[in-house]
């Protein structure tokens, strides 16, 4: 469970669907934030007309408390905060770091099939590079809020997938989940280019002998390796799932959400709600508890 979370709300659906899914990964004796970014001061109307930016922040406090009843149960503890700026993403990004969260937590946009959990352009490109883990619920969520009873874990054996498993055991274990894992097997692009020799047939059986294999070995874990392309099979789990957990790339010495293709891609179709981790603690940054291992670490395995 994330102990410092914060939640972007806008008054409609997908505010909401955030809300819901926040309060599922909350740590009950954790802080639970709800805020509404507001551009009225920063608008041309702003500065000539005071009263209307205070009605502005009125409004966006009054929606808040509103959102927060609407939504109930976990939610009713958690702090409102309005904040000032003229992207959300953005806005959202910085009270994330200034907060120290370890979550932040926002809807799907309009667009898609109903049920998806998708980003719209300038959320995601915010949230490329925030300082925290990223959850987002699909479309619906607050509607039917089913409890976490199945976690999946976009896995390949490397570290960072490891610790993605570290994680979901971490959450399973306070809500009595199961976790289920899943690596995809795929031809390297390099072996279409004519520079080596493409791996078919045989070669694709021993890749997913082997990670059978590999899967079959994590303790208490339901594991399954498939053949295809990685965003695609990934966001297919989701129907098999209540919530996929999956990582960023690694770049850079600092800690931080880089988004990959593959995490780019869940981002438009994953059909559950989705956990982003930020990348690995770097060589001089490490964890101080096991509590804290999913707010220090990544599931690297899919950027």
């Amino acid at each position: 469970m994330f102990k410092n979370v914060l939640v972007g709300v806008d008054g409609g659906p997908h505010g909401r669907d955030a809300i819901a899914l926040a309060s599922r990964l909350t740590d009950p004796q954790g802080k639970l934030t709800l805020a509404n970014v507001d551009s009225a001061g920063l608008r041309p109307s702003g500065a000539v007309s005071p009263i209307y930016v205070r009605e502005e922040r009125e409004a966006s406090a009054h929606m808040l408390e509103e959102e927060r009843a609407a939504v109930g149960a976990g939610a009713g503890a958690a702090e409102l905060i309005t904040l000032v700026g003229l992207s959300p993403g953005a806005t959202l990004h910085l009270r994330a770091e200034e907060q120290q969260a370890d979550l932040l937590v926002v809807g799907s946009c309009s667009h898609g099939t109903f049920g998806r959990a998708m980003l719209g352009d300038d959320t995601r490109a915010a949230l490329n590079g925030a300082p925290c883990a990223v959850a987002i619920a699909s479309v619906g969520y607050a509607e039917d809020p089913k409890p976490i009873g199945k976690i999946g874990v976009a896995y390949n054996g490397s570290p960072e997938s490891n610790t993605a498993l570290a994680v979901a055991r971490e959450l399973a274990a306070q809500t009595d989940a199961s976790v289920r894992a899943l690596e995809v097997v795929s031809i390297p692009t390099y072996a279409f280019t004519g520079v080596v020799a493409a791996a078919f047939g045989d070669g694709i059986d021993e890749m997913l002998k082997d990670a059978n294999s590999r899967l079959k070995e994590l303790p208490d874990v339901d594991g399954e390796a498939v053949y295809g392309l990685a965003g695609e099979e990934l966001a297919a789990f989701g129907d098999e799932v209540d919530i996929l957990i999956v990582g960023s790339r690694g770049y850079g010495p600092i800690r931080r959400l880089v988004l990959g293709s593959t995490s780019t891609y869940l981002q438009r179709h994953a059909r559950c709600p989705l956990l982003v981790l930020p990348r690995a603690a770097g060589p001089h940054e490490n964890p101080t508890t096991a509590g804290e291992l999913h707010a220090e670490t990544t599931a690297g395995a899919v950027a």
